[in-house]
C-alpha cells in the first residue's frame, strides 16, 4: 500500500511542508497541555483506562495528551527530528503511518496496561517513528533511507530500552506497541515496486 504525494514536489517544498507539520504538531500538544493545567486536569479523561469498552475512543486523544509540561517537553525533541524525517518522504504517507503507530500503540496500551491506570503521551509515536525509520530503508530498499535509519539508531538507540518494564510509572507498553506498530507500518506503506524496464522488439 502507497501514499505519495502530488508529483512535482521539490526537495525544499517537501522539507518546508514536513517542517510546518511537526511544528505545528508540537504546538498542538503543548496548547493541550496549556489548557490541561487551565482547566485542573480536565483532559485526564481522555487518557486510556484499559479493558475498558468505553475507552477504546480515547485511543487516538490519548497520543495527543500528557501528565504534565516536563512529560511533554521529554518527547518534543525526538517527535520534532523523528517525525521531519518521517514526513520527508510525504506528507499522506506520514499521516497514514502515524494513524497506524497510534492505532496499534493505544490498543496496546488498552489491552497490556494495569488495571486503573491512565495512559497518554506522544512516547508511543516517538517509538513508533524510531521502529518505522530503522526498518523503512530496508523495505524500500533503498541506500539513503538505510542511511538515514542507521543514524537514527546512533542517535536514540537508546530508547529501546524503553520497551522493557523497568519502571512502573512509564508505559512500555505503549513503547512496545509504538514500535511495532512502527515497524508494521514501513511494510504497509512501503514503495510500490518498480516495474522492469521493458526490452526487445516493440518495447517503448
Amino acid at each position: 500500500m502507497a501514499t505519495g504525494e502530488p508529483t512535482g514536489w521539490s526537495p525544499s517544498a517537501r522539507a518546508l511542508a514536513a517542517a510546518k507539520l511537526m511544528l505545528g504538531w508540537v504546538a498542538l500538544l503543548w496548547t493541550l497541555q496549556a489548557l490541561d493545567l487551565a482547566t485542573g486536569g480536565g483532559l485526564h479523561t481522555y487518557g486510556i483506562t484499559p479493558r475498558q469498552p468505553a475507552e477504546l475512543r480515547d485511543v487516538i486523544p490519548a497520543a495527543f495528551l500528557h501528565h504534565g509540561f516536563e512529560h511533554v517537553a521529554a518527547n518534543t525533541v525526538p517527535l520534532l527530528i523523528l517525525g521531519f524525517l518521517a514526513a520527508l518522504s510525504g506528507i499522506r504517507r506520514f499521516l497514514a503511518v502515524a494513524a497506524t503507530i497510534i492505532v496499534v500503540s493505544g490498543l496496546g496500551i488498552w489491552l497490556t496496561s494495569p488495571d486503573n491506570s491512565i495512559t497518554a503521551g506522544a512516547s508511543g509515536v516517538v517509538f513508533g517513528l524510531f521502529g518505522y525509520l530503522l526498518v523503512r530503508g530496508f523495505v524500500n530498499r533503498k541506500p539513503l533511507e538505510v542511511v538515514i535509519g542507521l543514524v537514527v539508531a546512533a542517535l536514540y538507540g537508546s530508547l529501546i530500552w524503553g520497551v522493557l518494564p523497568t519502571d512502573a510509572a512509564i508505559s512500555w507498553q505503549g513503547h512496545l506497541f509504538g514500535l511495532l506498530g512502527g515497524a508494521a507500518a514501513a511494510f504497509l506503506f512501503r514503495d510500490p515496486p518498480r516495474r522492469p524496464a521493458a526490452t526487445g522488439p516493440g518495447a517503448w
